[in-house]
């Protein structure tokens, strides 16, 4: 503590001895000549003076001095003096006063007014401010006018070392790669001195490595880290801490230090080869595993890491390289060995495999460290499994003939058990496959046999599948007599087979030769012998192998026609000629010519087609113009115009007959209510059937009463009641003398208050009308037929009465019927 007590005295004392002894001359001078004073505008040089200039030359302000300077950080128990001002007008006699202004002037600065001693009374940092620019003027001590203008000068605050160097970016971090070689750049770093880097040492940095030797040094002037150890190796160690010194006053004793830290990380290169974990991989697979499964895994370790550590897989050796691939995953960075060819446990039992790992990216630079890869022996056992039966060929080509026989045997399938057991096979048709079941196949030898006739020109390949089912059969002994059984079960549908199976239909001559098509010739009445009236074509539905050849004949019967014959074409077509001319449409207009076609197959078929031929008028140029009956009807003298104008008047008569009955119906309309019109709405009630409320003999009252009711309740027939209502007493058969009125209210009154009715009570509906009425029910509320069926020729028969309504319902039917 004394020592360093020490250091910052003689920091501090060393600038103020050189400035005592630089100041006094500095700070005071006896007044110089006028001529050589400064103004506040251009200096006068002597050798120039003219006489005039001498005369009108006047006093000027005389301040003399250089720059101020003041210590910073000085914290003394009184005022620093910086310096003083003096004016050469100033005798001493006390009558000028000094004025202080400008930066810090009152607050930092403080002017004797009297002698001009400037005092700093704060203390002074230079990092927040290095100058101070400042005015100085001299008034009059009495009157405070200025003797001379203002003059500025500057104080500057001079630098101590108290600022310790920092590292701004810290703390740093870098990489090299491992491997490096002695000297190799890491990186470089900077501090920073708030001090003044002109005055003195306090800014000169030197740098320094505190830890992180011997590993790196660094450049103490330039701050650049190096590596100080060569093959630094990154699987050894893979990061470093290095702590870094920067310290002022070009680190001598006394100086103030700064640090920081650097993390150097190695990166990795490729220098160490791939090393399998193990020499010897067992694994086992079963024989029926799925191609392209994997059997198993192996894995060659490598201390690099990223793509210095991947590598690449190969089946080098052994005597499954064409059974098994292995391949390398770019995750976990191992061998995965997969199945490329079906396994057989009963063909071969093992393989042994020789499989290589190399690195995929093998740094150059360290080749000579030895060969990047290394080899392991993988060694495969294959299981037993239970496996389906297998086809002798993976598919089947059956021809038959379509006359072949039924149950006749076509073709024939076989299968085996791969296994050791060699377990026996059943044979079956997939029905999806045969839904017309026109085959069936022999389940213990496989021989497919035909079960329906075919047909060729109906399908010509039939494709089904055959399933082959593995039978599973038990070996058991009887504990009694101790002799084997052998007992079989049902089929171990687990193990099934299927193979494709496509029956090819051959063809035999079993269809006749017939026309192409219909064919209708047509000849003109102006035709020339030997002119061909048509040519027509064949076709058989057969296929022969060298193609169809069809002959062509009349009927023996007509083998010398009079009026045509025929010529056979060398594209196996046929045509027909007029062997005379003068054919006349009013003596024959048809002809019909039979024709027999044979075809060349083996037994040759034969078949006969007519030909119709048309005898018709032509042009000149022989196009035809008319076949009909027109030829007929045109000599007797009705052109095509007259008979379209008597079919036109043919036409308006009947309109007009139709005309006249529409209008005679409409007048003929009945007076009564439609037919399909609701009479129950429309008739309200009839009014001559009494003579008037005297005619007390023409209205019975008792024909309104029920006499069959009477004696119980009968319950409405227009609805069916919610409701169990108790039936009301019978009511005594009344006189005749009672009032209608009275018998109405009554009977409306128990059916206002009856729950079982409508809530309407327009409608009343009695279900009896009375007995031994020889009408019958005139109501069609219950009438079982519609009114289009009924027939009302009956109400005449019904007396006067009844005559005039059944007249007018006979006019509404013969309306109906007109």
């Amino acid at each position: 503590m004394p020592e360093r007590l020490a250091e910052m005295l003689l920091d501090l004392w060393t600038p103020l001895i050189i400035l005592w002894i630089t100041l006094p001359p500095c700070i005071y001078m006896a007044p110089m000549n006028q001529s050589q004073v400064l103004t506040s505008g251009s200096r006068l040089e002597p050798n120039r003076q003219s006489e005039e200039q001498r005369i009108l030359n006047r006093s000027k302000r005389g301040w003399v001095w250089n720059q101020m300077f003041v210590l910073e950080e000085f914290s003394g128990p009184e005022p620093i003096l910086v310096g003083r001002l003096h004016t050469d007008l100033d005798p001493g006699s006390k009558k000028i006063k000094y004025i202080l202004s400008g930066d810090g002037a009152g607050t930092i600065f403080q002017i004797n007014d009297i002698t001009g001693d400037i005092h700093a009374i704060k203390r002074l940092d230079r990092e927040e401010k290095a100058e101070y620019t400042l005015t100085a003027q001299a008034v009059d001590w009495e009157t405070n006018k200025p003797l001379e203008p203002p003059s500025e000068f500057i104080i500057k605050v001079q630098d101590i070392n108290d600022n310790a160097p920092e590292f701004l970016n810290g703390p740093y971090h870098a990489t090299v790669p491992e491997m490096s070689i002695l000297g190799t750049s890491v990186t470089n770093v900077t501090a920073t001195d708030a001090d003044d880097p002109v005055y003195g040492n306090s800014a000169k940095l030197v740098y320094s490595i505190l830890e992180g030797q011997p590993y790196f040094s660094i450049e103490p002037e330039t701050a650049i880290i190096k590596t100080a150890l060569p093959n630094m190796d990154r699987e050894a160690k893979e990061e470093y801490l290095v702590v870094i010194q920067a310290k002022d006053m070009g680190g001598h004793s006394g100086g103030l230090s700064g640090t920081t830290t650097l993390t150097v990380t190695l990166t990795d290169v490729n220098d160490n080869p791939p090393k399998f974990a193990q020499s010897l991989y067992h694994f086992s697979v079963p024989e029926d595993v799925v191609l392209g499964a994997a059997v198993g895994r192996v894995k060659a370790n490598d201390q690099d890491i990223g793509e210095n550590a991947q590598s690449s897989y190969d089946i080098i050796d052994g005597d499954g390289t064409a059974l098994f691939e292995i391949t390398a995953d770019a995750q976990a960075q191992d061998g995965i060995i997969r199945l490329r060819k079906p396994l057989d446990f009963e063909t071969k039992k093992s393989y042994t495999l020789k499989v290589e790992a190399a690195n995929v990216h093998v740094d150059p630079r360290f080749s000579g460290r030895g060969p990047f890869k290394d080899t392991a022996t993988v060694k495969i056992v294959v299981e037993d499994a239970d496996e389906p039966p297998v086809f002798s060929s993976p598919t089947y080509l059956l021809e038959v003939h379509e006359n072949a026989a039924l149950n006749s045997v076509i073709g024939q399938v076989t299968a085996r058990d791969p296994d050791i057991t060699s377990s026996p096979i059943r044979f079956s048709i997939d029905r999806h496959t045969d839904l017309e079941r026109q085959f069936n196949i022999n389940a213990d030898d496989g021989k497919i046999t035909l079960a329906t006739p075919l047909d060729r020109e109906l399908s010509v390949w039939h494709n089904i599948t055959i399933i082959a089912t593995e039978i599973i059969v038990e070996h058991t002994l009887r504990n009694t007599v101790e002799e084997e059984e052998w007992r079989e079960t049902r089929g171990n549908h687990s193990q099934i087979s299927r193979v494709p199976v496509a029956i090819k239909v051959l063809d035999v001559n079993d269809n006749a030769p017939e026309f192409a098509s219909e064919y209708e010739a047509f000849l003109c009445e102006n035709g020339k012998p030997g002119q061909v009236i048509q040519t027509v074509s064949a076709m058989d539905k057969d296929d022969p192998k060298n193609g169809h050849y069809f002959l062509y004949s009349l009927l023996p019967e007509m083998a010398n026609n009079p009026n045509f014959t025929i010529k056979k074409n060398e594209d196996n077509s046929l045509s027909i000629l007029a062997k005379h001319n003068g054919f006349n449409r009013q003596k024959q207009e048809v002809y019909l010519l039979p024709i027999i076609i044979s075809d060349s197959g083996n037994p040759p078929l034969s078949s006969t087609s007519t030909l119709t031929i048309r005898v018709c008028g032509c042009s000149r140029d022989g196009v035809v113009q008319s076949c009909n009956v027109e030829a007929y009807v045109l000599p007797i003298g009705l052109s095509m115009g007259a008979l379209i104008a008597i079919l036109a008047c043919i036409i308006l008569l009947l309109v007009i007959v139709v005309l006249f009955v529409t209008l005679r119906r409409h007048k003929n309309e009945p007076l009564i209510i439609k037919d399909d019109e609701d009479v129950r709405e429309n008739i309200i009630r009839y009014d001559d059937e009494g003579g008037g409320e005297e005619d007390t003999e023409a209205f019975d009252i008792a024909t309104l009463q029920n006499p069959d009711g009477i004696n119980g309740f009968l319950p409405r027939k227009d609805i069916k009641p919610d409701l169990q209502f108790m039936p009301r007493q019978g009511l005594a058969p009344v006189p005749n003398g009672v009032d209608v009125d009275e018998f109405i209210n009554v009977r409306l009154h128990e059916a206002d208050n009856d729950p079982t009715a409508p809530p309407y009570d327009s409608i009343q509906i009695y279900g009896y009308e009375g007995r031994g009425s020889v009408a019958g029910s005139l109501s069609s509320l219950e009438s079982t037929t519609s009114d289009s069926d009924q027939n009302f020729d009956y109400l005449s028969d019904w007396g006067p009465r009844f005559k005039r309504l059944g007249e007018l319902y006979s006019v509404g039917e013969s309306d109906k019927e007109t």
